[in-house]
């Protein structure tokens, strides 16, 4: 399955509810920490513009913040090239 991406801090709220929304439909996701990983913030803001989370990279969409109707339409996307 492609890769899902999502950059977080710890404290943020989003990215929580980001995560348990993700690990509910059972989708393995790679965390980006920015507050402790320099370079992961600096490809944060160059992907997406932003210096605002969570940032969710999935089938080559960005999204910033927590949207759960657009994030199960990145993640239909994914799972659809996963099937080809």
């Amino acid at each position: 399955m492609e890769e899902v991406k999502i950059y977080t801090t710890p404290t943020c709220p989003y990215c929580k509810q980001a995560k348990a929304y993700l690990g509910k439909k059972g989708i393995k996701y790679v965390e980006y920490d920015v507050t402790k990983d320099q370079k992961a913030l600096e490809e944060m803001v160059k992907i997406s513009g932003a210096r605002a989370v969570p940032v969710i990279v999935a089938c080559e969409q960005v999204m910033v913040g927590f949207d759960k109707v657009r994030l199960e339409q990145m993640l239909n996307c994914v799972q659809n090239r996963s099937n080809v």
